[in-house]
């Protein structure tokens, strides 16, 4: 599922605080959504269909 995000837009989250501490960055290909932290961008990643990431979405709202 990776490598379907090759050539994504990486995109920082809103919440992330900007002085190098909590950087979370999304990607989202046609099928694929891809997350991982901006400080480790090749560290790896967490990558996900759609579905699951809009479950994730979901479950992280109803939580807070």
């Amino acid at each position: 599922m990776a490598m379907l995000l090759a050539g994504a837009r990486w995109r920082v989250s809103s919440y992330s605080n900007g002085s190098g501490g909590q950087c979370v960055e999304v990607a989202v290909a046609d099928a694929v959504v891809g997350v991982r932290d901006s400080k480790k961008r090749d560290g790896g990643l967490l990558a996900m269909d759609r579905a699951a990431w809009q479950g994730f979405l979901i479950g992280v709202r109803a939580n807070g």
